[in-house]
């Protein structure tokens, strides 16, 4: 899903691609930024790139 985000799709346009609720999403978007020590999408994505 990470890399969905690092495409610049929003959580409708993932939830809509990978036939999931927006809820879903945001629930598995909120867990990898939590596994990530991360606040938001900006570092997230750094710290992907990075990796």
């Amino acid at each position: 899903m990470l890399d969905l985000l690092a495409k610049g799709l929003l959580y409708k346009e993932i939830a809509h691609r990978e036939g999931l609720s927006i809820s879903t999403v945001k629930a598995h978007i909120h867990s990898i930024y939590k596994k990530l020590h991360v606040g938001s999408r900006e570092e997230a994505l750094e710290k992907y790139k990075s990796s």
